[in-house]
């Protein structure tokens, strides 16, 4: 058991953050000044450590460059009006980091080490944490294997780290979305309920490839089929067809389960609507779209929170969406932001203090 007290701190001698304004930042571009770095050896968690951030010296047969044994977490914190801070739902992202963690064969990481290491290394730079609207501290949480072996299997070594980063909005225009239907992001079995670094890398390509016929991300569909919708880039989807929320379900263990899509589910139901998580496919969508009952496509997740679609493609037929008529997606947006900066009272206890 490791207690506050135990950690091992070391402050930076001066702040970066004189040079730079917090105001309209890039997301992912700037970094605070401390991290937090912990190593697991022989079975065990080692002191876990907070010093200035900086690079990892890492050996050529770091395994996690061999094989992709890495995952990670996204989490914000946010700044009230009283200059307060509270992250957003941690509790719900430590679970699921773990989760990741037992599909990779890796450790899991004590709550004592993720929750109490997170809050210690805020507090040390809480300055960091914009106060403009729409802004927020994003939070990395992410461990590799660390074992200097080029042998496939389970490292017996790992780090775990915490860094932080203040950024803006994600996506800061309503996107235009290209229905995928030959590249596959993740089929059942696999592990695309994980938050695992290689889901990512191998989305790229298909991404590039979207972007070059002039789309912002695209919209996957099931490896066998290619008709059920699944993620939406990096984000899970929305449809709000009549006055029914549709959003694919997690059964299938393709899709990650968002801890703003699961806010964004309560949110919806006190709304009104009926919520729906289960399996849509791209022909319900054109469908709706035909009769005009598809109201509100958006996206939804921890870096974009909420994100507009203004247009989507499969094949030859273009669907494209007057935004400006929407009325679920931008009421969901500022309920969010509401809780999230402390203008309303937090009855679901999401915001938890630093």
């Amino acid at each position: 058991m490791t207690a506050v007290e135990d950690f091992k701190i070391t402050k930076a001698s001066n702040s970066k953050l004189k040079d730079i304004s917090l105001e309209n930042i890039p997301f992912g571009k700037y970094f605070t000044d401390h991290m937090l770095e912990v190593d697991y050896e022989n079975g065990e968690w080692k002191t876990p450590e907070i010093k200035p951030y900086q690079p990892i010296l890492m050996d050529p047969s770091l395994a996690a460059l061999h094989y992709g044994q890495a995952i990670f977490e996204g989490i914000k914190a946010y700044k009230n009006d009283k200059g307060e801070a509270f992250i957003f739902r941690p509790q719900d992202n430590f679970k699921r980091f773990n989760i990741s963690a037992e599909r990779m064969q890796m450790p899991p990481v004590p709550e004592e080490i993720f929750m109490d290491g997170m809050k210690l290394l805020i507090e040390i730079d809480n300055n960091w944490i914009p106060s403009q609207p729409n802004h927020s501290l994003y939070i990395r949480p992410f461990m590799f294997s660390s074992e200097e072996s080029v042998g496939v299997k389970p490292s017996e070594k790992y780090k775990f780290l915490i860094i932080l980063s203040p950024t803006g909005p994600y996506y800061s225009a309503p996107m235009r979305i290209y229905v995928e239907e030959y590249f596959v992001r993740a089929a059942a079995g696999g592990v695309g309920f994980a938050k695992t670094a290689g889901n990512y890398g191998a989305a790229m390509y298909a991404t590039a490839e979207a972007k070059k016929k002039g789309y912002d991300q695209v919209l996957w569909t099931d490896a066998l089929e290619h008709k059920y919708v699944q993620e939406c880039g990096t984000m899970n989807v929305f449809f709000i067809i009549g006055n029914t929320a549709i959003t694919p379900d997690l059964e299938s263990g393709t899709i990650l389960s968002g801890i703003t899509r699961d806010s964004v589910i309560v949110i919806l139901r006190e709304m009104g609507y009926r919520v729906e998580e289960r399996p849509i496919t791209i022909d319900e969508i054109i469908e709706a779209h035909k009769a005009g009952n598809l109201h509100d496509v958006f996206g939804t997740g921890t870096a974009a929170t909420i994100s507009l679609i203004k247009e989507l493609r499969y094949k030859d037929y273009v669907m494209e969406y007057d935004i400006t008529q929407w009325k679920a997606a931008p009421e969901v947006l500022e309920r969010l932001n509401a809780i999230r900066y402390g203008k309303v009272e937090d009855t679901h206890g999401w915001m938890v203090k630093i």
